[in-house]
């Protein structure tokens, strides 16, 4: 059996183990989805728009809810003493035309 050796091929192997001069490494960014805002409710002292169903779920549960303009909180207080969010506002009017 005999082998055949090419001079070649070391000429290529030490190119092939040295890191190359025009490669580099990208950073991809991935897109921001919508933030959700949370805190315990008094941030913003605004009522919010949220089903009377998910109020009344989240008082037996104490589960936050999730209002139209995107506020995560659990309701404590009444909407009543607060006056409306612009943005839930904005979106109902959006939705009910």
């Amino acid at each position: 059996m005999s082998f055949a050796y090419n001079d070649a091929l070391d000429d290529n192997t030490t190119a092939a183990t040295e890191p190359s001069s025009g490669t580099g490494t990208a950073v991809l960014e991935r897109p921001k989805a919508q933030e959700r805002r949370s805190d315990d409710g008094d941030a913003d002292r605004f009522a919010h728009y949220v089903s009377r169903d998910r109020i009344a779920e989240s008082r037996l549960t104490g589960r936050p809810v999730v209002a139209l303009c995107g506020k995560v909180w659990v309701p404590k207080r009444n909407p009543k003493d607060y006056p409306i969010c612009p943005e839930c506002k904005r979106i109902y009017e959006e939705m009910t035309k």
